[in-house]
Parts: structure tokens; C-alpha cells; sequence
């Protein structure tokens, strides 16, 4: 036998096939299989030569090429985690060489840890064969699993490597499922549920039992308490969205504990992609979306990207209009192999009309039409504008350490007004209006300005070192985080007072009444965080990783008179994993989080309450199969807030920090490919213990309040699945066909548990088919959510204002790619 052998490609050379160009993209259908007749299918398909030695694939299998790459490309997907490295020779040569085994196939990193976008090859770009950021950017990528993530850690790690909970969901989920929502995309996670809030135009998620509605854009914050910045973020620039279960306050600073969600935005390509995309769908609804990435100079030094989108839908329910236009581009600066710099621009506007959900009667949500709205026709709108600006870079000293940095800047401009209720209606189904002193009533009209800037700013050094049997890779960082918020707010006797609105029966008022303003709202927060971080390998496939923060965070709030907090906090975690097998790792964990700030619970001359903080222990099990192709998570937390704001239980009129909540479970995940084009994503949470552990009331000594009460919105089981099927071959090639469930049990409508959200369950289905036009890859698809027409709530407010969710609808799209 030779010592090298030339892959069928000379053969078909030979008889005059003529083959693609190695830089032209194709497309590729070829399935999982013994690596020697993988590349021997491509060879053919492409026209690429491949050398290497038998001994170099013998006993290796690759995983599947389904999609349009160059040649090279899908060399490297047909490649990874197959323990063997591809060199280029030559434009339409490469040889291959076997490597040591390895266990993953690398994901690119967040934009907030170390961003490295190297032009397309299957030679790699470091010492792991199988790193390859542009394949796992690549628009052609269709794997639902990704092995590595950034925002539990900062630094790109090996999920299986890493000891908490994790999960990321690539742009392949969000493609077959048609995410245009965040709400939408987070169904497919583990001990995370979208909730409702004032308006509906807001982004609110329950993590392991706590509400949250802060949220990440490549790691810089996207803020909600001083108002404005709660606004839906649009999915059109978004790569994929990573989501850390349990408190991240050593790596985020202040936040809730229930976990963080990041959302990592399109790269710029070095491979030239457009594509155009128009949807369509049930209520007026239509979103037409472009995307177009290429290089700038021929020599890859500078690259762009643009994604663009502008969405114009009604709704089933009153009232309800989106219209929003935005704008995302982006450019990468290759510096130097070692230096790259990236500038990022975001502009949103948006028009809506937003709802105002439905109030309950008894002990469920109010027996009214779906569409029903609780608001007038003129109110609950939302206009105005949004502009985003980051820069980072980042410089590699040699193989080891490298320094980064990032800055971002935020502007938001918004108008809004909007109806609020709180409580129930009476027993006839009135709501009552309010008064000027909200002494009657427990309905009203807010009407009001926002204008708030964000800035952001973090620097981190990175460095990998050894000292005797351990490998030591560990991260030093410094981040500040300023908000500034001014506006106006007129509030909120709008109706004529005492009026009643019937909510069985509404008469909408025509016009909207005259208010008077009645506040300036000026607030401002500064934070400030030093941390450290050292994830250690031990002897034995032993990972541990340990880090500390200090946080500084000061607030001022000029609203109703000048008022000041400074809080203090040192914030540690740590965790431990064995992997004793390639395919199972056990960890555990523990960690702190650095919470709100208590500042709006002070009476007039007491002392500055103490921040809210949480602690979580956590146990968990992670296994992968078929080379990495599918992979499973289960984790066991409990997770407990402390230092929540509550009266005094004997001194009247004074609040003291006694309040605890806290929630355990168990989640379990699984994700990945069972087989060639059969894909799968399920998740499954039991919050077994959701509660108020301690509570006081404002009826006196002795009243409990709330204590013994479940956490509201707090389902205790939940869950999805979603499984797609797509020819690989054959008279059906190109035809995909896939479904899913998405089912909760009843949830609590507020701590004070006076009334219930039922169960439910919704079935979707979709189908695409994906087909050749020239160059050009032409694709059909058409969703349909909520098959069997279930009526079904999505959350509520603490103010008793439940969202319901969308019937039974269509969405199809029209796509281009070329």
C-alpha cells in the first residue's frame, strides 16, 4: 500500500468532470460517515485534492456537509472533531495529517471575550486543529449544538470543560423555528420562561424562579431600571444567544441571580455572503431582512457586514401595531496576525401600539375575547429611536497572553404612553379610574419622555501558564457601567375620575385627556467591577475555575428630591469538574450575586438599606455522543435571594432587609443531531420549590405577608421540544420537515397567589425546502405556531396585567443566498 493516497479527485480529473472551483461556493450533501469515503464524496462534489497517509483516517468518522460552502469550508466541517488536520498546499490542494484525539470542535467567541474572525482555511489557527471561529460564524452552518461558550467564563471554553450551567443557541435553531422574538428563542432553554410586562414591548424572562429583564449584546448590558431600555431587541444581526444559568455577578457584577442571557451578534466574513429574506404571516404580518458580509481589500484586512431589517405587522389583539426599521453594520480591521480592532453600529425606530394584556376576575385571567384591550385605541404607544456604538480590539503578545478591550455607548429617545390597572375589576367587571392621590381607583393613564444613555467600557488580560502539574488559564478584567436618565411623566388621573371602564363591556374614550406633568425623572448609576478569574486543569481531567469581584455601584435619583446610594460588594464563586470519560463530565458549583439596590424602600432620614445578594449551589451531569454531534445537561440548583426590603415587623413607616426568597429544581437539556439530517433541541425544568421563605406584611406585628407563598410566574414544570428532518439525498433532497411542543403547568399570579394562570401546551410545525437556482440557493419555508388553536396566557406583572398568547398562525419566507 502507498504511504499516501490522492483522493478520487484525479480520478474524475481524468475523465474530463469537470470540477468547482476551490473558492467557489457549492452545494453539499454529504452524511456522516468512515472519513475515508467522506472525502472521497468530496473530492468528487468539488474537485478539491486531497492527500494523506491510510493510517492518517483509518478508524475516524466525519460528521455531515449539508449546505452551500466552498470547498474548503466543507472540507473543515466534514473534518471536525475527527482528530485530523487539513494544510493547505496549494488554491485546490490540501494535505491532511492526523492530530492528537480531541473532544470539541471549537466555537468562535463573544464579542466581550477575544473576537478573532481569521479568513476562511482549514489550516488552523492555533494549537487545537479543530478552532475554526469562521466555520462556526458561518451564515452555511446548520449544526443545532455548539461545544464551546464565552459568557459563563469570558474566554472561549469547552461546555463539556466547564462547570456550570450553559447553553447556547446557534442561528440554525433560530432559522427553522423563525425567531424574530428573544421570547420565542428562549423557549428552547432549560429553567427560562418570557413573562409579560407593562405594555408588552418589553423583554421580561423568569430564570430559575426570579424575574429578570436585563439582558447582554456581545456582553455589553442592555439596562431596564431606569426605564427605556426594556424595549424588545431585534434578532436580525444575531449569531447565536448564550445563556448562564445561576448568578453571574463575578464576571457581570450587579445583577438578578437568575442567570444571564447574551446575545452574540453576526461577524464580519472574509467569504463574500448576501442574502435576502421576505416573511409573511397571519395579522398583516410582514419583515423583510438582508444580510451581506464580505472583504473591503483583497487582502482581508478589512471586512464588513450589514444586516438590515424593517418589520410592519398588526395582531389579534385591539389596537396592536409594530412598525420598526433597523440598521446594523459592521467592520473588522485585521491589524496584524496578532491585532484586530471592530467598530459596531446599531439604529433602531420604532412605532408601536403596545397592549395592555387582560386583568383577572377571580382566580384566572378574565373570561373576555382574546383580542380584547384593556386600553384605548390612542394609547399604549411607543415611538422612538435607538442608536448603539462599540468598538473593541485586541492584541495577542504570543500564544499565551493577549489584553483586550471594549467600549459601547447606548442612546435611547422614547415617547410613550400607556394604560395601567392594577388589582382586580369588581365582581360586574368595572375597573375604577384613579385619582390624583391613588386613594380610589386602580386604573390610569401614564404619558411620558425618556432619554437615557448607557456607557460601557471593560478591559481584560488574559494569560495561559503553567506551574508544576497544572495548566493555569487566567483572566484579570475591569469594567464600568454608567446610566443617565432624564424625561418627563404626566400621570395619573387621565379618565374623568371615578369613572368606571367594564372590561366585559369597554367604551374606549376617542381622544386622549390633557395631562400635567407631574415629574422630571433625573437618575443616574455609576458601577464599577475588578475580577479575577483562573480556570485550572488538574491531573486526571480535572477543571477547576475560581474567581472573585468587587463591585462599586452608586446611584443618584433627583426625581422627587435628591437622593444618593453607595453599595459595596465582594462576590466569589467557584466550581469543579471531573471528566472522567470522553463523553461524561460531573461538576458542581457555588456562587454569589451582587443584586439590586434597595434605595427606593428608605424612609425619610434611616440609613441606606443594603443591596439584594443570592447564593446558589449546584450539582450537575453533562454527557456528548457521536463524536460531540449531540449532546445532554442535567443540573440540580438551589438558589436563594436575600436581603429583599421589607416593613419593619414593629416599627411603623421603616423597612429592613430581612426578606428571602429561593427556588430549586432540576433541569435537563439535550441538543444536537441523532442522525445525518435529523436534529433535536428539548428542554425540561421542575422548580420544585419556588417560595417566600420570608416575608413581612404591613398589617402590624405579626403579619406574615407573603411567607409560605410561591414565586409568581414560577411554573413548577416546563418545558420544549423541537426535533427537524432534512433530505440529505435522493428525490427529496433539499425538503426538511420538523414540529415541536412548548407545555407549562400553572403558574402563580402574584406572591400575594390570589389568583392562577392555568397549563398549557402549544404545537408548531414547519417545512422548508431548499433548492439551486444558478449560483444562488433559493429557500421556501412556512412555519405554523399554536396548530391546535390553544388560548393560553404568557405571564403577568405584579399589577395583575397578564399577557395573552398569540392563536393559531402562519409564518412563510422567501430566501436568497448567494
Amino acid at each position: 500500500m502507498t504511504p499516501f493516497r490522492f483522493a478520487l479527485a484525479g480520478v474524475y480529473l481524468s475523465l474530463s468532470i469537470t470540477p468547482v472551483l476551490a473558492e467557489e461556493a457549492s452545494n453539499f450533501n454529504i452524511p456522516a460517515q468512515p472519513l475515508a469515503s467522506a472525502i472521497n464524496s468530496l473530492s468528487q462534489q468539488s474537485g478539491l485534492h486531497v492527500f494523506y497517509a491510510d493510517s492518517a483516517v483509518q478508524g475516524r468518522e466525519s460528521t455531515s456537509v449539508n449546505g452551500t460552502y466552498t470547498p474548503k469550508q466543507a472540507l473543515s466541517q466534514l473534518l471536525s472533531g475527527s482528530g485530523v488536520q487539513a494544510l493547505s498546499t496549494a488554491d485546490d490542494t490540501v494535505a491532511l495529517k492526523a492530530t492528537a484525539p480531541a473532544f470539541i470542535k471549537t466555537a468562535a467567541e463573544t464579542s466581550d471575550s477575544e473576537t478573532t474572525l481569521p479568513k476562511v482555511t482549514v489550516e488552523a489557527d492555533s494549537d487545537n486543529p479543530y478552532e475554526d471561529p469562521a466555520w462556526a460564524n458561518s451564515p452555511h452552518n446548520t449544526d443545532y449544538h455548539r461545544p464551546n461558550a464565552s459568557t459563563a467564563t469570558k474566554t472561549d471554553t469547552p461546555i463539556m470543560e466547564t462547570p456550570y450551567s450553559v447553553k447556547v443557541l446557534p442561528s440554525q435553531v433560530l432559522k427553522d423555528q423563525q425567531v424574530i422574538r428573544l421570547e420565542d428563542a428562549i423557549q428552547n432553554v432549560a429553567g427560562v420562561q418570557s413573562s409579560f410586562t407593562d405594555g408588552g414591548d418589553s423583554d421580561v424572562f423568569i430564570m430559575r424562579g426570579f424575574q429578570n429583564t436585563n439582558k447582554y449584546l456581545d456582553g455589553f448590558l442592555q439596562p431596564s431600571a431606569l426605564g427605556g431600555g426594556t424595549l424588545k431587541r431585534e434578532t436580525a444581526n444575531l449569531e447565536r444567544i448564550e445563556v448562564l444559568k445561576g448568578p453571574g455577578s463575578v464576571l457581570f457584577g450587579r445583577n438578578e441571580p437568575g442567570g444571564v442571557i447574551n446575545m452574540v451578534t453576526k461577524r464580519p466574513l472574509a467569504t463574500p455572503y448576501y442574502a435576502l429574506q421576505q416573511q409573511f404571516g397571519s395579522y398583516d404580518f410582514y419583515r423583510t431582512t438582508a444580510d451581506a458580509t464580505g472583504p473591503i481589500t483583497k487582502d482581508d484586512i478589512l471586512l464588513y457586514r450589514v444586516n438590515l431589517s424593517y418589520e410592519n405587522s398588526d395582531s389579534f389583539r385591539d389596537f396592536v401595531k409594530k412598525d420598526s426599521v433597523f440598521f446594523a453594520p459592521s467592520l473588522t480591521w485585521n491589524i496584524s496576525p496578532q491585532t484586530q480592532a471592530n467598530l459596531d453600529i446599531q439604529y433602531q425606530h420604532f412605532d408601536n401600539a403596545n397592549d395592555s394584556g387582560v386583568a383577572p376576575i377571580g382566580n384566572r385571567p378574565a373570561p373576555v375575547p382574546i383580542n380584547r384591550q384593556l386600553g384605548d385605541p390612542f394609547n399604549n404607544k411607543t415611538r422612538g429611536d435607538r442608536t448603539y456604538v462599540a468598538a473593541n480590539w485586541s492584541h495577542a503578545f504570543n500564544d499565551n497572553w493577549k489584553l483586550s478591550h471594549r467600549f459601547g455607548a447606548e442612546f435611547l429617545d422614547v415617547d410613550s404612553t400607556f394604560t395601567f390597572f392594577f388589582g382586580q375589576p369588581d365582581g360586574k367587571g368595572n375597573l375604577v379610574n384613579v385619582n390624583s392621590d391613588f386613594s380610589v381607583g386602580n386604573r390610569g393613564f401614564n404619558n411620558g419622555t425618556t432619554q437615557q444613555q448607557n456607557y460601557y467600557t471593560t478591559l481584560n488580560l488574559t494569560g495561559k501558564f503553567n506551574t508544576a502539574m497544572l495548566e493555569h488559564s487566567m483572566l484579570w478584567g475591569f469594567d464600568f457601567f454608567e446610566i443617565d436618565n432624564q424625561g418627563t411623566t404626566a400621570c395619573c388621573a387621565a379618565f374623568p375620575e371615578g369613572a368606571k371602564f367594564n372590561i366585559i363591556n369597554p367604551t374606549y374614550l376617542t381622544a386622549a385627556p390633557n395631562l400635567t406633568y407631574t415629574a422630571s425623572p433625573d437618575m443616574s448609576q455609576e458601577w464599577y467591577g475588578l475580577y479575577w478569574q483562573d480556570q485550572i486543569k488538574f491531573p486526571f481531567n480535572v477543571y477547576g475555575n475560581v474567581g472573585v469581584r468587587y463591585d462599586n455601584a452608586t446611584g443618584r435619583n433627583d426625581t422627587l428630591g435628591i437622593t444618593t446610594t453607595d453599595d459595596d460588594r465582594v462576590s466569589p464563586r467557584g466550581g469543579l469538574l471531573w471528566r472522567p470519560l470522553k463523553w461524561l463530565s460531573m461538576y458542581g458549583n457555588y456562587s454569589q450575586n451582587f443584586g439590586p439596590s434597595n434605595s427606593l424602600f428608605n424612609a425619610p432620614g434611616q440609613q441606606a438599606l443594603a443591596p439584594q445578594t443570592a447564593e446558589e449551589w449546584e450539582l450537575g451531569a453533562k454527557t456528548e455522543f457521536f463524536n460531540g454531534r449531540l449532546t445532554a445537561n442535567f443540573a440540580y440548583f438551589d438558589l436563594t435571594r436575600k436581603n429583599m426590603a421589607v416593613p419593619h415587623p414593629i416599627i411603623q413607616n421603616l423597612q429592613v432587609t430581612i426578606g428571602e426568597q429561593e427556588s430549586r429544581g432540576y433541569e435537563f437539556e439535550a441538543t444536537g443531531e441523532i442522525l445525518p439530517g435529523w436534529n433535536v433541541i428539548g428542554a425540561y425544568t421542575h422548580l420544585s420549590y419556588a417560595r417566600i421563605n420570608k416575608d413581612v406584611g404591613f398589617g402590624g406585628p405579626g403579619d406574615p405577608g407573603d411567607t409560605g407563598h410561591r414565586l409568581y410566574n414560577a411554573a413548577r414544570n416546563f418545558g420544549s421540544l423541537w426535533t427537524t428532518y432534512e433530505f440529505l439525498g435522493g428525490a427529496l433532497q433539499g425538503l426538511k420537515f420538523g414540529g415541536g411542543v412548548i407545555a407549562t403547568s400553572q403558574r402563580e399570579g402574584t406572591t400575594r397567589n390570589d389568583f392562577q394562570l392555568p397549563g398549557y401546551a402549544t404545537l408548531n410545525l414547519m417545512a422548508s425546502y431548499g433548492m439551486k437556482v444558478g449560483k444562488s440557493k433559493v429557500s421556501l419555508q412556512l412555519n405554523a405556531n399554536n396548530l391546535l388553536d390553544k388560548t393560553y396566557y404568557t405571564g403577568n406583572n405584579t399589577g395583575s396585567m397578564i399577557g395573552v398568547g398569540q392563536p393559531r398562525s402562519f409564518m412563510g419566507s422567501v430566501k436568497v443566498e448567494f
